[in-house]
């Protein structure tokens, strides 16, 4: 074996083990036992669960930061959920793509990552995370009206026990027994105060958790650059619209927008001003969003649409009027003052009820995007043919 095999051989080891993974040549034949620690009498005891997870919890925090260091990649729950993926298994093919980035020698960038994640498929991790958060958030909103409940049911109590001792207290008699009733009653009203105070502290508490948990999903389903939802987050959306439009019987339309030429952009004014343009296209795409008209970042420089309870001539004029808008500005990279030229963006829209599924109309309405790209660029295509009336591609 060559000092070359060994170096290359020592890099890849060192990264399987990183990930958790190792040769067998790397195996120990055999783990020494550790001594169980010994109880305050001296006899050996077994661990407790807390000597078990504590230090595991920590192997897995240090590879966590380990890969974010070692990739100069920022603190974002987007990198966190990837590196996370990672160093657990949840997603093995991004491993391994990771991987093969790595010993080219090539960085592992934000961008990257994005097209990475898309080629490698969602992670089970991040589905689960999103069902267990729907799961928390239904019990949390449980909680909280019991809470809510058993507080009001406590104060109405607290209020007749209050009546029934001042009514005791103003009766003319010295039975023993009425003064003990007295102040048994008095008692149970400073005890169901206690409870009342405490459930008020639960009831708050449950709010708070809620006001965390609707932050945290946030922040997994948006797009770290733009700001908009991303792909995950679309998904949703769209089997929801989809749900909610076939209810109504109201049209809906789906459209997939990508920006002309951007990979020019990028080799002649740099992945941060790159990173400009998607911010403005995203920003003027948002800008024709409503609660019936939703827009996402559906990876790289590619964004999706959905239009419902428009025609698809009006979603075609909507999405034609943010495309003019691009076109018709003149930005200025700010770094070096250099014009970027025209910036266009090109679209393919679909009817979704036109097609057997969702899948048949993302499909059509990527292949119409496709026939805009190859048509000239600059143009928004619509999957079932062309507009009632012509269109007029930008100059």
């Amino acid at each position: 074996m060559t000092d070359k095999d060994s170096d290359g051989n020592g890099r890849r080891g060192s990264w399987l083990q990183w990930f958790g993974l190792r040769f067998a040549a790397d195996e120990p034949e055999s783990e020494p036992e550790r001594p169980r620690p010994a109880s305050p009498a001296g006899a050996y005891r077994d661990p407790t669960a807390r000597e078990i997870w504590l230090p595991a919890k920590r192997r897995m925090l240090g590879k966590v930061a380990d890969f974010l260091i070692d990739h100069d990649l920022e603190i974002l729950p987007y990198t966190l959920g990837i590196a996370y993926d990672c160093v657990t298994g949840a997603s093995p093919r991004l491993v391994q793509m990771i991987l093969e980035r790595t010993e080219q020698g090539l960085p592992v960038t934000l961008r990257w990552l994005d097209e990475a994640v898309r080629d490698a498929g969602p992670a089970k991790a991040e589905e689960t995370l999103h069902a267990l958060m729907e799961q928390l958030e239904g019990d949390l909103a449980k909680f909280g009206d019991t809470m809510k409940g058993a507080r009001t049911a406590t104060s109405e109590y607290n209020s007749a026990l209050s009546r029934h001792a001042d009514d005791l207290d103003a009766a003319d008699s010295t039975q023993a027994t009425i003064a003990d009733l007295t102040a048994l009653t008095r008692a149970m009203i400073e005890r169901t105060r206690a409870i009342e105070s405490d459930l008020v502290r639960s009831e708050q508490r449950a709010q708070e958790l809620q006001a965390a948990l609707e932050e945290t999903r946030r922040a997994a389903e948006q797009d770290h650059l733009t700001g908009l939802p991303n792909r995950r987050a679309f998904d949703y959306m769209f089997d929801r619209e989809l749900r909610e439009a076939q209810a109504a019987k109201e049209p809906l339309a789906l459209a997939f927008v990508d920006i002309d030429h951007f990979k020019r952009i990028n080799d002649t004014h740099g992945h941060p001003a790159g990173d400009r343009v998607l911010r403005v296209v995203a920003e003027t795409l948002d800008r024709i969003s409503d609660s019936r008209c939703h827009v996402a970042r559906h990876g790289g420089e590619e964004f999706a649409v959905l239009f419902r309870g428009l025609s698809l001539q009006q979603a075609w004029k909507r999405l034609d009027g943010a495309r003019s808008e691009i076109a018709d500005r003149r930005l200025v990279n700010r770094a070096n003052d250099m014009p970027f030229g025209q910036i266009t963006f090109s679209g393919g829209l679909a009817d979704v009820f036109a097609y057997p599924g969702k899948s048949a109309a993302m499909k059509a309405a990527d292949e119409a995007l496709y026939s805009a790209k190859e048509g000239g660029r600059n143009q928004i295509v619509m999957a079932s043919g062309p507009p009632k009336e012509p269109l007029k591609k930008a100059a």
